[in-house]
């Protein structure tokens, strides 16, 4: 059962490196948050994608948390 354990958390750990390079970096400076505005307000095209990842990020921290503690629980 620990080995399982180990797996999911290497798996999640793995996931969670990659959503967060995959995601998209913010606009800097003045000119970037007036787009960034605009884009939010008026694009939803790129919300899909970037929602996608930021769920997948979540899931995977979640998986992260409960494999971390059940081994916590089995090697105490």
């Amino acid at each position: 059962m620990s080995i399982f354990v180990v797996i999911l958390l290497i798996i999640s750990a793995i996931g969670i490196i990659v959503t967060v390079l995959l995601q998209s970096g913010k606009s800097a400076g003045l000119s970037g948050s007036i787009a960034g505005a605009g884009e939010q307000f008026f694009g939803k095209a790129a919300k899909s994608k970037e929602g996608a990842i930021a769920k997948f990020g979540v899931v995977f921290a979640v998986l992260f948390l409960a494999s971390s503690l059940a081994l916590s629980v089995f090697f105490k």
